[in-house]
């Protein structure tokens, strides 16, 4: 690339605004993908994830591009009788894209929608537990709780919850959250180790408190902004709703602590910015710039905390690239991990516009996007 390529990619970056970037990442999406050929080829959440953003920004576009789309995934997904084509019943990850569920069914009416519902949510009341309750993971993971369980079920439960009257899920996904908060909480840093086994049966657990051994950046992520969209649907009034609100503000308030003070990202392993390996994330520091803004604008922190938001929402937009087409290219997405110990997730590879990498990304920008109208 030529310094004038170079100049010019610079100023788009530094004229494009918040939403226009969030439209840029779903273009760069749509262009690649055609929505049935979405990887992988199963209802799952590396699709829910992008496809949540992309019904955000259709929200706040009006532009039925979008909704279209989806529509055109999840129809693929969807058989006439309301059954899912392929799923792992066993998996949360599975699980979570029954979230654009909700808004096809309150658009079209089209009851296959809600028969798909009625199969996955449900399915909660017989997940495998560990002995505290906590729900598996996996089921080939037995008794390891992970914090991407939260944005995995939470959500979808709490709009079921709400949608079909059934407060049970309320009760249930609280239980869940406050569990894997007391279990994973550090308390000298405020971060949440990426998984508990209370058994101390996993390979990973420690051998005294069942902990996994490090802070991995996306799984914090997900913590908080799962919080955030259930309480969207969540009874103001709950008895615990106090709770929770005091969880995700504690949790938030330590992130600003290991922000890179250069770039304004987060590292892959959260509070090891000094070693000189670690390195630095994009789809973790844009769950965090989503899950800080959207916490400001709910009133659940002061606005000084926008501040960091907007470093770390720049330093994302900093590291962006266009191809040849002109199309966005979000790097340095982990491709996603297991659990292990520090050298497992420095040596994770990276990859660009992969679906979650770039679904956290547009969550970032419509977040940031109404950070921008309030400010």
């Amino acid at each position: 690339m030529n310094s004038s390529e170079t100049n010019s990619q610079k100023t788009m970056q530094a004229e494009l605004t918040p939403i226009q970037w969030a439209e840029k990442a779903c273009e760069a999406l749509m262009y690649k993908f055609e929505p049935e050929n979405l990887p992988p080829d199963r209802f799952h959440y590396h699709q829910g994830v992008f496809l949540s953003g992309m019904e955000k920004t259709w929200r706040e576009t009006k532009n039925n591009k979008y909704y279209d789309y989806i529509k055109r995934w999840v129809d693929s997904q969807i058989l006439e009788d309301g059954s899912i084509k392929k799923y792992n019943p066993g998996e949360f990850d599975d699980i979570q894209p029954g979230v654009l569920l909700f808004n096809l069914y309150q658009q079209t009416g089209d009851e296959r929608y809600t028969k798909a519902l009625h199969t996955l949510v449900p399915l909660f009341k017989s997940w495998k537990t560990n002995p505290s309750g906590g729900f598996w993971h996996k089921d080939r993971y037995p008794n390891q709780m992970w914090l991407d369980l939260l944005y995995m079920a939470g959500p979808i439960a709490v709009m079921y919850g709400k949608t079909f009257g059934e407060s049970e899920y309320f009760d249930m996904m609280t239980y869940q959250a406050i569990l894997m908060e007391k279990h994973t909480k550090d308390p000298k840093t405020g971060l949440l180790y990426h998984g508990w086994d209370e058994t101390k049966q996993a390979k990973w657990a420690d051998p005294v408190t069942g902990l996994a051994p490090e802070f991995w950046g996306r799984a914090i992520g997900w913590f908080p902004v799962a919080l955030l969209e259930m309480f969207e649907y969540f009874p103001e009034d709950h008895k615990d709703k106090p709770k929770l609100v005091s969880i995700l503000q504690d949790l938030l308030i330590a992130l600003p602590n290991f922000q890179d003070a250069e770039t304004g990202l987060w590292y892959q392993v959260v509070d090891k910015g000094d070693q000189p390996d670690n390195w630095l994330e994009n789809s973790c520091t844009s769950l965090y710039v989503h899950a800080i803004a959207k916490a400001v604008r709910f009133g659940y922190l002061d606005a000084k905390y926008l501040e960091y938001a907007w470093k770390g929402y720049q330093g994302v937009i900093d590291t962006l690239k266009f191809d040849e087409n002109g199309h966005a290219v979000i790097g340095n997405i982990c491709i996603g991990t297991g659990i292990g110990d520090y050298a497992h997730y420095i040596a994770r590879p990276t990859s660009e516009n992969d679906l979650h990498g770039a679904g956290a990304f547009i969550l970032m920008c419509v977040e940031m996007s109404k950070a921008q109208r309030v400010e």
